[in-house]
């Protein structure tokens, strides 16, 4: 059989059992074994068995249980709550101000966490309501929320580039500190955006009544201040630890999962309900992420042995001689298409074995490729119809946000998120920079 038709049996026969509603674990190993036993008869299954115990050999796999606990105990024992107040009382006067300050909230609670779920939980929740009844208007802070929580995903500890990271073979800190400026670059066009409306139309987003202000004093200014700092002094041992070599990726994690729990501790909020909500939401996050790398390793060890990551490249260079960047350009428009329908992980292993490759072959760097990739991501997340953070924004919102709501006002944040893409393609710089320069010390 040709790789071309490898290629489309094995890519369509998953699709066909992702769109089926199967678990997207189930349907990536079901496929990786039934291609093994159907191209190379009995025995063949060993392949792809064989290949999922690579995972007991990748000794960071144990950040992702300690990065996600260490994001849902801030998360649970009201840590968060107070960063908002925080920026509720700092930023009031700001037309505007409180949705400027909630898309602060996600950049530091996307750098406890490493997902989207936990700040689209902590937005909705917590500042979805402050902001309703502040009178901002509903369609854009809900677009605020849910683009503000895909930044998770882009800023370390980012588990969606750890998982890159695994199935790439690429190293875990190059790709973190390589999704810091995108990152910060795409939260600063959030904000950008969000204050040029308020000021065109103060309706959308009014500062806080001077009353209101007044009875706010200096002292309490301050004390929120200082329960602000909390998040940042763990962030920052935690990743200063190991960005200076003191200690290990998986240490560090350690490190940011014990300083969370001491947190809770010294708030007096560690109580066994957050314990256990804190566990729960762990355990059941984590096995989801390790059960889709064990299907992922399955799947490409059979696509691999067979040899057919070679199709796309004779089909893109070969039939239809296109230049690098025109390939370039066509994966990353296949990106944002998959992403509505299929989440990122599944996305991921769809594209790594095709992709990958491809993109060494023709000169670009893997890292640089990985941030584009996780931007994507965050299109995919807030895009119907498969969009993660629409589904909990619909779950979650009050009633008198719609759906239209919800799909109008995502719009202008993926116009950003596309202008995020095309600064980081045209200056891949802005990406490689800092990688290049912890490494060349």
């Amino acid at each position: 059989m040709s790789y071309e038709l490898i290629t489309l049996l094995m890519f369509s026969s998953l699709m066909v059992m992702l769109l089926t509603g199967q678990r997207v674990f189930g349907a990536i190993g079901f496929v990786a074994a039934g291609a093994a036993l159907l191209l190379w008869g009995d025995g063949a299954s060993e392949m792809p068995f064989n290949a999922s115990f690579q995972v007991l050999n990748w000794y960071p796999l144990l950040t992702l249980p300690l990065f996600i606990f260490m994001g849902y105990m801030m998360a649970e024992s009201g840590i968060a709550n107070d960063l908002y107040r925080m920026f509720h009382v700092w930023m009031g006067r700001v037309r505007g101000g409180l949705a400027l300050g909630t898309i602060f909230l996600m950049v530091i609670i996307s750098a406890m966490n490493g997902l989207s779920v936990a700040g689209m939980a902590i937005g909705a929740s917590v500042a979805l309501p402050e902001l309703l009844r502040r009178g901002y208007d509903k369609v854009m802070v809900t677009g605020v929320i849910q683009a503000g929580s895909s930044l998770g995903i882009l800023i370390p500890p980012s588990v969606v580039l750890v998982l890159y990271a695994m199935i790439a073979r690429q190293p875990v800190l190059q790709l973190w500190l390589a999704g810091v400026l995108p990152g910060l670059i795409m939260a600063a066009l959030f904000a950008i955006y969000i204050y040029i409306r308020c000021r065109r139309n103060p309706a959308l987003g009014p500062a806080l009544p001077e009353e209101e202000l007044a009875e706010i004093t200096w002292s309490e200014k301050f004390r929120l201040l200082r329960a602000g700092i909390i998040p940042f002094l763990i962030f920052g041992s935690m990743m200063g630890l190991f960005v200076t070599g003191i200690t290990s990726l998986v240490e560090s994690s350690a490190v940011g999962a014990t300083g969370a729990i001491l947190a809770a501790a010294v708030k007096r909020r560690l109580t066994v309900k957050v314990i256990d909500d804190t566990m729960r939401q762990t355990l059941a996050i984590t096995c989801m992420f390790m059960f889709i790398i064990l299907a992922a390793l399955c799947f490409g060890s059979v696509y691999d042995g067979l040899g057919a990551k070679n199709a796309i490249k004779i089909l893109l260079l070969d039939t239809w001689d296109l230049g690098p960047w025109e390939i370039l350009i066509m994966m990353m428009m296949s990106f944002v298409v998959l992403g509505m329908f299929l989440d990122d992980t599944a996305m991921l292993v769809i594209v790594a074995p095709l992709y990958i490759p491809l993109v060494v072959s023709l000169g670009f760097n893997p890292i640089w490729f990985g941030v584009l990739y996780v931007i994507t991501c965050q299109i995919a997340y807030i895009t119907p119809p498969f969009g993660y953070n629409l589904f909990l924004m619909r779950a979650m919102a009050p009633p008198e946000i719609t759906l239209v709501d919800i799909y109008r006002s995502i719009v202008p944040f993926v116009g950003i998120m596309i202008l995020t893409i095309v600064i980081v393609m045209v200056f891949p710089q802005l990406t490689l920079w800092l990688p290049s320069y912890q490494f060349g010390r």
